[in-house]
């Protein structure tokens, strides 16, 4: 189990800041002006822009825009960090966010463009024939929102600190204003059209500054990922769990990570509803190849950064005394500190830096995007005013946006833990809720409307149960270790799906074989997601089900 470390705002630390950086500053403000330019450019006035982008996105732009939506703070800062400080068990994130989409590709990419809807929420009810289902799965969207979108408020206010000079609290208002005002201008059409640009800098940013370093010490010439054998033995003599398995935690600790990562990766609605924006299933499968292309190239490259920062670390800052006990604001600094420590130009370091910004707001605006769809078209539009206009619905969507943002922006002043222990945890409570649902109400016809129910319920008690008692409850109340330190140790709230998943699936197979079956429509709209024939573009599982489907026994 990752014990989770609260993160000590404006302390000092060695990343340098409280001075204004001139070029670093006229780098992120061109950047968002860019971004809000592109949200003006590609505003939206149609639902369907809104939420899907119209269907119009192709797979290559598509695969940049996962990226870029997968790129988050998380992967970008915290990825590295993890690793510096646990080692061989900070692993399991790498492994558990990229093998997740290998089970997506295969399972469930092209079984949800079939399916044709809007948002997560809208397949769950439509698919389980179910208000209430609906509701639970826009409930869970907002929260999975809102707790993975502090990470990126944590990772924002940390650059802003360094870049402008500001407070924390000042960096964290003002880049999620910035992340507010283009996400409820553009929606989906233009943050995706952001996503691509924002995967160009963050990757050019990321891959820049571990090139300089690895020359600037010395240690890498052409490829800083394959070269680092000697530095990283020597991380390894000062810090033990670089080559120590398990040396920080147990090998329960790190499956249940990984397991709760990868299902939730499949479990993610702001990633699902990727699939919605493309015309057909074939674009569906790509985007997922090319995304998971794009989402390696960073990932290789952040065991290096975790090696060079490490020994830099206890160069420049410990004193020989290792680099595991950074602190967190310096470990969530960690790539942009290990280009300042190696003496880099600080316009190059500004610009790893601004690329950490512009991962954070492609993360967010997925987020909110997501977030906003859960309350405009599935709570008010399919439970409370069928007959609501597209007026309607986009105001109550930006105003979703607005409120979700300021509850974000409040709660990210004083996060509860470390980015990356932040993401997992939203990651846990996807896995936990909506991977088993997902997966089941596209695999197996007879999953019934009252399986559904009591396994994303089901989720719900152990996902949340399991973050508040051994991160919530403690942060905000002064207690020292979980409330029930023997179940946090089996239930940890970053991995609780290594014990929810199982308990989820047996949940709804047991409560849908004593319940009627499904409907027959609904069953015909499950066998044409896996139907041999091609579809066209634009066209549902639902377009062509009406008339019985086409199934491989035709």
């Amino acid at each position: 189990m990752i014990e989770a470390i609260d993160p000590v705002v404006l302390q000092e630390t060695a990343l340098d800041v409280g001075d204004f950086k001139l070029v670093p500053a006229l780098t992120v403000v061109a950047m968002l002006v860019l971004f809000l330019g592109v949200g003006y450019f590609f505003r939206v006035a149609a639902v369907d822009e809104l939420w899907v982008a119209g269907r119009s996105i192709g797979s290559i732009e598509n695969g940049m825009a996962i990226g870029a939506n997968w790129m988050s703070a998380a992967s970008y800062l915290g990825v590295a960090a993890l690793i510096a400080t646990l080692g061989y068990f900070g692993l399991a994130y790498v492994v558990g966010w990229t093998t997740g989409y290998f089970i997506l590709l295969i399972f469930m990419a092209a079984q949800f463009r079939r399916f044709g809807k809007y948002t997560a929420p809208d397949f769950v009810g439509d698919r389980f024939y179910s208000d209430w289902a609906r509701g639970i799965a826009a409930f869970t969207t907002l929260a999975i929102a809102f707790v993975y979108a502090i990470g990126q408020a944590s990772g924002m206010g940390l650059m802003a600190q360094y870049i402008f000079g500001v407070s924390y609290e000042i960096g964290v208002v003002l880049l999620m204003a910035v992340t507010i005002g283009y996400v409820a201008l553009s929606g989906m059409l233009g943050t995706t059209k952001n996503m691509a640009i924002q995967y160009v800098i963050l990757i050019i940013a990321f891959t820049l500054g571990l090139y300089a370093t690895g020359w600037a010490e010395g240690w890498s010439t052409a490829l800083p990922y394959l070269e680092y054998g000697s530095q990283m033995a020597e991380a390894a003599s000062l810090e033990a769990q670089f080559v120590e398995p398990f040396a920080s935690a147990g090998y329960y600790g790190w499956i249940a990570l990984a397991f709760s990562l990868i299902v939730g990766t499949c479990g993610l609605p702001h990633v699902l509803v990727r699939f919605y924006t493309v015309d057909n299933e074939r674009t569906a499968r790509w985007s997922t190849v090319w995304g998971l292309f794009f989402i390696c190239l960073l990932y290789w490259g952040t065991a290096a950064y975790a090696v060079f920062g490490g020994l830099l670390y206890n160069r420049e800052v410990s004193g020989g005394d290792g680099f595991t006990g950074m602190a967190g604001q310096e470990a969530d600094a960690l790539v942009v500190l290990t280009t300042q420590l190696a003496e880099l130009p600080e316009w190059l370091v500004g610009f790893v830096a601004a690329g950490a910004v512009a991962a954070a707001l492609a993360t967010t605006a997925g987020l909110f995007i997501t977030a906003s769809s859960a309350a405009a078209h599935d709570i008010y539009t399919n439970l409370y005013k069928e007959n609501a206009t597209q007026r309607e619905q986009m105001i109550v969507g930006r105003s979703t946006i607005l409120g979700i943002g300021v509850l974000v922006t409040l709660i990210g002043l004083n996060p509860p833990a470390l980015i990356g222990e932040l993401v997992a945890m939203s990651f846990a409570i996807a896995g936990c809720v909506f991977f088993p649902v997902f997966f089941l109400g596209l695999w197996w016809e007879n999953t019934t409307r009252e399986g559904a129910l009591a396994g994303m319920v089901s989720g719900i008690v152990i996902s949340f149960g399991a973050i508040l008692n051994d991160t919530a409850i403690p942060m905000y109340t002064g207690l020292e270790e979980a409330v029930i330190p023997a179940l946090a140790t089996w239930l940890p709230g970053t991995s609780s799906a290594l014990v929810g998943v199982p308990v989820v699936f047996a949940v709804i197979i047991v409560v849908s074989i004593v319940t009627d079956e499904p409907p027959e429509d609904v069953k015909r709209l499950v066998r044409q997601c896996h139907s041999p024939e091609p579809m066209q573009q634009m066209e549902t599982a639902e377009d062509v089900a009406t008339d019985g489907g086409t199934t491989a026994d035709d």
